[in-house]
């Protein structure tokens, strides 16, 4: 199959190194560095499957900013480019989406276009409608930042949503759930083709359960915290009954990150005319749970005259080089809105200042200047000023 994959992000980039092992792949992107990147086997993202593989597996992709010839002579195209939640529409902002899916359909009508970025539920119809175009699928991922490939190549299931009435639309979602299953490494996934608005609304509830899981432990840590328990013991505790699990339990500042925000905040505008309770107090779990940190940050540093507060770190995740949505930013902001100083630690970050604050990224001279140091996910390297180390990361691990 001739396949292009629009975007290089960690959708795009897992996706097309998974299909290249057995399709001829083109990776579509707007920014001529990570094209260079990408044609000299090097990956414009963090994650260790991906470098892996451009290095050392003999994979069928090239990458271009040429759209056009891309999606002209491609079977299939998938679109993975970013829907970031936009506050003042409350909705998602398509427009990366709707551009590429526009271009093909001028370009090329046969190809099959199948949506892998997170969209509104009733967004595929909508996009079928006003672009007269029917060959257009949906297919939620379900992939971790930082191990993106690895999702791909033992994935929990195979979801691709289709026009149930469409015969030859759902033999070409059955022919791309084939593709995902014949170049993953698990033998046996299971696969579900199903309607294409009920694909958008599986992975919106998916996520917002997975956020309800961080903020109810979250929550559970809170009250540990404030009542002198030993939140740690309880977590084990509750985690050893099998029906809830030892997952997606590490007490944090909140979720984070490209998906839990915006997915949680895009299923909640869903449901606007639809009773629910549930739904807007997870969202809501968040916003507590960094007021909370931020407080408790704020008592620890009352006595000290013209506080510093280190923040160690802006990423969500130990590996990975995503600053997007972190909590950490957003109890740093609240710090900053008091009137404290905030000094970062981010190495992956090139710059002088962030929001204001400076950027030391000399490990030494941080944590001397720091009178106590943010830290959502515990780092050894951070053992010998453990005293000024604030963090709610019970277990050392994401």
């Amino acid at each position: 199959m001739k396949i292009a994959v629009a975007g290089t992000g960690y959708v795009g980039m897992s996706l097309a190194v998974l299909l290249a092992q057995q399709n001829q792949v083109t990776a579509v992107d707007v920014v001529s560095e990570k094209v260079e990147l990408i044609n000299n086997r090097k990956s414009p993202i963090r994650d260790d499957y991906i470098e892996k593989y451009l290095r050392e597996k003999q994979l069928h992709i090239t990458a271009t900013l040429d759209g056009d010839t891309a999606y002209r002579e491609a079977d299939f195209v998938i679109v993975a480019t970013p829907t970031n939640y936009d506050s003042k529409k409350n909705f998602f902002d398509t427009s990366a989406v709707e551009s590429v899916i526009r271009q093909v359909t001028s370009v090329n009508r046969d190809a099959v276009i199948i949506i892998k970025s997170t969209i509104p539920v009733g967004f595929t119809q909508k996009i079928r409608k006003t672009t007269g175009n029917k060959r257009i699928l949906f297919s939620p991922e379900f992939l971790r930042e930082s191990k993106a490939l690895y999702d791909n190549l033992y994935p929990s299931r195979i979801v691709v949503g289709t026009d149930r009435q469409d015969e030859e639309l759902t033999r070409k979602a059955e022919i791309f759930a084939r593709l995902l299953q014949s170049a993953a490494l698990k033998s046996e996934v299971e696969t579900l083709i199903i309607g294409f608005t009920e694909a958008e609304a599986v992975k919106l509830f998916s996520n917002t359960y997975l956020a309800l899981r961080v903020a109810y432990f979250n929550e559970l840590d809170s009250y540990a915290d404030v009542r002198g328990l030993n939140a740690k013991e309880i977590i084990q505790g509750v985690a050893l009954d099998p029906r809830i699990g030892d997952f997606y339990n590490n007490p944090s500042f909140g979720y984070g990150g490209y998906c839990l925000p915006k997915d949680t905040k895009q299923l909640l505008a869903n449901y606007e005319d639809v009773p629910q309770n549930l739904i807007s107090a997870i969202v809501e779990a968040n916003r507590t749970r960094k007021d909370f940190i931020a407080d408790e940050v704020l008592s620890k540093v009352s006595e000290i005259k013209n506080p510093v507060i280190g923040i160690y770190r802006l990423t969500m995740k130990t590996s990975s080089d995503n600053f997007r949505a972190s909590a950490i930013q957003g109890v740093m902001k609240r710090l900053k809105a008091e009137g404290i100083t905030c000094i970062v630690y981010e190495p992956t970050l090139h710059a002088d200042y962030f929001y204001n604050s400076l950027v030391e990224n000399d490990l030494v001279k941080f944590k001397n200047a720091s009178h106590v140091i943010l830290a959502n996910r515990w780092n050894n390297e951070l053992s010998d000023v453990e005293g000024k180390v604030y963090t709610r990361d019970l277990f050392a691990r994401d």
